[in-house]
Parts: C-alpha cells; sequence; structure tokens
C-alpha cells in the first residue's frame, strides 16, 4: 500500500467533561470514508496529540486502526524525545497501523546531524515505514533537502510531510531523494503546485470539512484534468486559508460545529476561536456555499 492521495489529519473530539469522544470519532472516520478518502491520520497536530495521555493516545490509534476499512492508517508517534518516540511507534506497529508520522524534534532544535541521528535510530527499532514530518513553524527546526535525501536511503524511511510552505525546499527534496521517496503536502493552500512538482498527495486539515473536494483534487490532477484541478484550487483556496486563521486545529473544529459535523470540545491549552475569526470562518464557508450537513 502506497502512500498518496488525500489523507485527512483526523480531529480528536472531546465531550463536554473533556474526556475522548470515540463514538463521534468513529463517525468521523466513516464520514471521511464514506468520501472516498485515501488514507488517515490518528494522533497528528490536527489530532491535538500534545493533550493526550499515552493511554489516550493508544486508544484513538486502536480505534482509528479498527474502523480504518481499506485506507490506509496513519499514527503519529513523534516526540522530541527519541527514546519514547521509538517506544510510541513500536506500540503503533502492534496495533497494525501502515505508517508512522514522525515530526523532527521540537523544543530541543538538534542540528542536521541530530536529526538524521534520530531518525536513523528509530527506523532501525521498527519494521513500520516512517514518513518524516517537517513542520518548522512548530518545531523551530528545519529539516534540509540534503538531510531528506541521506535518510531517503535508509528502506523504511518512505516520506515526507512537507509543511515547511516553500516550493523550492520541496523541489529540492524531490531532485535529491531517492527515487520512490513520497512527498506528501502537509499544507492545504499549496496541495496543488506541490502536486505540480512532484508530489504524490497530501495530509490534510481542511479535508476534515471538504474530503471529496481535497481527494478530487488528487484524482484530477493524475487523470491530468488540469484546467478542473486548477478551478478547484482556486474554490478551495479561501478556506484552506481561513482554517489557519488561529492555530490548528482551533478553527476547523469550529468550522465543523458550523456546519452541523460535531467536532467536539477543544483541550487546553487550546482556546475557543474569537468572536471576529468566527465571523471569518462563517463568511467564507457561506461564500463558498457549502452545506450544513449531519453525521
Amino acid at each position: 500500500m502506497g502512500i498518496n492521495g488525500c489523507c485527512t489529519a483526523l480531529i480528536t473530539p472531546f465531550k463536554k467533561d473533556k474526556s475522548v469522544d470515540f463514538e463521534l470519532f468513529k463517525k468521523q472516520i466513516k464520514r471521511q470514508l464514506d468520501n472516498k478518502v485515501s488514507g488517515l491520520l490518528a494522533c497528528g497536530t490536527t489530532g491535538e496529540s500534545p493533550a493526550l495521555s499515552d493511554d489516550e493516545w493508544e486508544k484513538v490509534v486502536k480505534v482509528a486502526n479498527s474502523n480504518k476499512k481499506n485506507s490506509y492508517l496513519i499514527a503519529g508517534t513523534g516526540t522530541n524525545n527519541t527514546e519514547k518516540t521509538i517506544e510510541k511507534t513500536k506500540i503503533a506497529e502492534s496495533i497494525g497501523v501502515d505508517y508512522a508520522l514522525v515530526i523532527t524534534p521540537y523544543y530541543n532544535k538538534p542540528n542536521q546531524q541530530g536529526l538524521v541521528e534520530h531518525f536513523k535510530k528509530v527506523a532501525k527499532s521498527t519494521k513500520l515505514e516512517i514518513i518524516i514530518y517537517n513542520v518548522p513553524s512548530r518545531t523551530g527546526v528545519n529539516i534540509l533537502p540534503e538531510t531528506v535525501a541521506h535518510l531517503s536511503e535508509i528502506k523504511n524511511i518512505v516520506g515526507i510531510k512537507e509543511a515547511s510552505g516553500n516550493l523550492n525546499q520541496t523541489t529540492e527534496i524531490l531532485l535529491k531523494a531517492k527515487k520512490g521517496f513520497s512527498v506528501m503536502s502537509g499544507e492545504d493552500s499549496i496541495f496543488l503546485p506541490i502536486l505540480s512538482v512532484g508530489g504524490v498527495g497530501i495530509i490534510s486539515t481542511i479535508s476534515n470539512v471538504v474530503p471529496e473536494y481535497m481527494q478530487s483534487l488528487f484524482e484530477l490532477f493524475f487523470a491530468k484534468e488540469i484546467e478542473e484541478c486548477r478551478k478547484l484550487h482556486h474554490f478551495l483556496y479561501p478556506i484552506s486559508k481561513v482554517l489557519f486563521v488561529e492555530t490548528n486545529p482551533v478553527p476547523v473544529k469550529y468550522c465543523m460545529e458550523y456546519l452541523n459535523l460535531d467536532s467536539g470540545e477543544l483541550r487546553l491549552p487550546l482556546a475557543p476561536l474569537s468572536e471576529n475569526n468566527k465571523k471569518l470562518v462563517e463568511e467564507t464557508v457561506k461564500n463558498m456555499g457549502l452545506k450544513k450537513e449531519i453525521i
């Protein structure tokens, strides 16, 4: 099973008492699969993984794995502690997920050699296929194309979620990495540009709201329907910007709530969307003509 297409970075819904709402989580997964997305990511940034206990993280991954059907499942296993990352990756492997998403260590800000050694050690500890996650705006460290190319020679490091927002960097990764190394966009607003330089898909936040459109964009591109792709990219651009007007997943959870998609509560330290930004989200979805649903 290759990584490609639209992979939805699932939200984690919480009840009023802030416990994980697993029944609602299953409904969210079903809606994604009904809209034929290629894959699912559990416990990523959009899933508020830093706010989950180890037990909750494991149960969320198990529930996602039990309900994924024919889609592939990625589990977010990365931390800024190499041994902890190995521990979580081994648990994900034992559950039976298809890939582990391993973020570059944050806060402690390793240099490029530290990144190489971190990913090598994690990869050596498991048979699970590893996807590097580069998001320097959150981590404070940028994994360089040369470093990615070096790591791509390791058999079970198979791809990268590239969320630097830098198309030149993405292009350099594609030029320098081992043939067959998969580059997935980590930015919704530049999904089409990343496909155009050789990317194979996206790990998407906005597909929590518009899964059918994000999967269609991927399919249209590989069917060489470029003008239709461009139209769809322009249609989706406003929502791909407004859902990051505050820290992800705050806006996407509000947008889902507004569209009756029932996203559940946030957990601290994340707080609800500001009133001004609620209006921005509402205006955007109205202008796009998105319809309210019931799941």
